[in-house]
């Protein structure tokens, strides 16, 4: 079962995927995008990683900054082993999708060509998802809402991280938008065609 969590920035999305991960397992792994690029990064970093000491759960945290869809399969494999051997799995908290893609990016930006690695890079993810068979939630973060970036990787982040949430939405079974701390739960109240 795939989750995806958006909303703007502070506005809550990462705490209620980690309460929704408490609730689905008794363990979870927190697979990390964000790469501390400065002392505020990092302090951010390890706070977020204290609060989760905090809270009781059984969280591991694997911090993988551009190879999320290679562990996603390495995870699927163990779990399923671990399964057969009579253990619950885990559920896998990717946190965030929006950090994944600006490392991509970044590292495009100096490695070109950005293009066609990106492309790759983003199938690979998406049918890391899409066969994904056990609890996952994602988090990313809808950036679509303010100005036009005023250079173009800003216009490119946003187009991309549109269109990859939208790709991984369609293969979520829930997608939850929050704001202000409040979650509304999207895909069941979805506009359908045969509704015209």
């Amino acid at each position: 079962m795939a989750i995806l969590v958006t909303g703007g920035a502070r506005s809550g999305k990462s705490s209620f995927a980690e309460q929704y991960a408490m609730r689905v397992a008794s363990r979870g792994i927190y697979l990390a995008t964000c790469q501390p690029y400065d002392d505020e990064m990092g302090e951010r970093t390890l706070k977020h990683q204290l609060d989760r000491e905090k809270s009781g759960f059984n969280w591991e945290t694997r911090e993988e900054a551009y190879d999320a869809a290679s562990l996603l399969g390495q995870f699927a494999t163990q779990f399923a082993l671990d399964l057969e051997a009579g253990s619950e799995p885990p559920v896998v908290l990717l946190d965030c999708l929006t950090l994944w893609l600006t490392n991509w990016l970044m590292l495009d930006e100096q490695q070109p060509p950005a293009d066609k690695r990106l492309a790759i890079e983003i199938e690979n993810l998406i049918d890391a998802i899409h066969h994904y068979p056990f609890p996952l939630l994602m988090v990313t973060n809808e950036v679509g809402d303010g100005i036009v970036p005023a250079y173009p990787l800003g216009r490119i982040f946003r187009d991309e991280a549109g269109r990859l949430n939208q790709r991984i939405a369609s293969l979520c079974d829930r997608v939850f938008l929050v704001t202000a701390g409040i979650p509304l739960e999207l895909k069941s109240q979805a506009f359908k065609w045969e509704q015209l």
